[in-house]
């Protein structure tokens, strides 16, 4: 049943940045000085709101995302991750994560963050290539992140960061000998990012305008394939669409939104899905970090939305991103986390179309995307789902 007692992910939005990127579309904020007191005190008493609702379910990750949050004060991390430890049963193997820019001075704090909890953290790097950072309208240059890599991993157990590639201009052999750099560096996990040009962001207006073009169809999918052809080279597989790992290293806080399981949202613009009372709840803050703390403070939360997701939306919301993994989905906990059978969710014709072309397949009780259907996605799952 959907409102059966399960492990819970805990996500801790920092909304602020040191500046905007022209691609990003999260809720992120520049502010001239970053209110940290104010917003340590608001995001412990919002997990201090949800936990009293939700009981003490065992937390198997925490995850603090943004935003910059390597911007917050070390103190205010130490602080949220014993409040998590007290307010729920947090599992002692928990991953703790934390995303971090390679500027000099965040990477210098990383020390700081081990010893408050954090035992994986995740770099923004985007590029190795210097004209790429200055198009990407990034804060820090290579040598910089090579630093702030090779220091993260004398200090944390775990390492991830970032890389976008089908830059305009890109070539395979470029895009091939960055990757091939990166890998020489990575740890156990490695985000390889395609750029979309996402609404509302500089790069819309820009891309609209034709100050750039990107790479077409054809070449973007050549990128893709040598992404993972140099990634599986040096023993990364394809976990998911854009993300890499070492057995075991695979991101077991993102795990659980692909997976379709309970993460609570906390701060501002963070969103939760979530079971109470035999109902799946989908949650949504405010975005404004102003108006969130002031909502926190008159009533203990922040919460904008709060409503009943119906089966047929849940199975829709299962499949998009349960469809991403390579292990693809499982039938029980497909039905047991949306309350329709994995089949009744699927439109048959398009199913077998898929099944026959060699876009999915779907065996001993998995549904999973070949990895030519994990190109096609976006075109498949509109037809796929009833």
């Amino acid at each position: 049943m959907p409102g059966r007692m399960e492990d819970l992910a805990l996500y801790l939005h920092w909304p602020f940045c040191l500046a905007k990127c022209p691609y990003c579309d999260f809720n992120s904020h520049v502010r001239e000085a970053l209110p940290q007191a104010r917003m340590r005190e608001a995001l412990e008493a919002e997990l201090e709101w949800e936990a009293a609702r939700l009981g003490p379910r065992r937390v198997t990750s925490i995850f603090f995302g943004g935003g910059t949050p390597s911007l917050m004060a070390p103190e205010s991390v130490a602080a949220l991750i014993a409040a998590a430890g007290r307010l729920f049963r947090l599992d002692p193997e928990a991953e703790i994560t934390l995303e971090a820019n390679p500027t000099s001075a965040e990477a210098g704090r990383f020390a700081a963050f081990r010893e408050a909890g954090v035992n994986r953290v995740s770099i923004g790097v985007q590029s190795l290539d210097a004209p790429s950072l200055r198009f990407l309208g990034r804060q820090h240059g290579p040598e910089q992140a090579i630093a702030a890599i090779q220091s993260a991993k004398s200090i944390f157990p775990r390492l991830s960061f970032d890389l976008i590639y089908a830059l305009p201009g890109q070539t395979r052999a470029g895009w091939r000998e960055e990757l091939r750099r990166a890998l020489a560096l990575a740890a156990d996990h490695l985000s390889l990012y395609q750029l979309t040009i996402e609404d509302g962001t500089r790069f819309a207006s820009l891309h609209a305008r034709g100050a750039f073009t990107l790479p077409d169809e054809e070449e973007a999918e050549a990128l893709y394939d040598i992404t993972g052809e140099e990634a599986a080279a040096h023993g990364l597989a394809r976990y998911e669409v854009s993300n890499y790992a070492r057995p075991g290293g695979e991101s077991r806080h993102n795990l659980a939104y692909w997976r379709y399981g309970e993460y609570a949202g906390i701060g501002p613009g963070a969103h939760g899905r979530l079971c109470l009372g035999g109902r799946r709840l989908a949650t949504t803050r405010h975005r404004s970090p102003e108006a969130w703390m002031e909502r926190v403070a008159r009533q203990g939360h922040g919460t904008a939305l709060e409503e009943e997701i119906p089966p047929a939306d849940r199975a829709r919301e299962a499949l998009i991103m349960g469809l991403r993994l390579a292990e693809g989905i499982s039938a029980p906990r497909f039905a047991a986390r949306t309350g329709l059978a994995l089949e009744e969710a699927l439109e048959p014709g398009a199913l077998r179309a898929c099944l026959a072309g060699g876009d999915l397949i779907y065996e001993g009780g998995r549904l999973a995307a070949t990895p030519r259907g994990l190109k096609r996605l976006d075109a498949l799952l509109p037809a796929l789902a009833r």
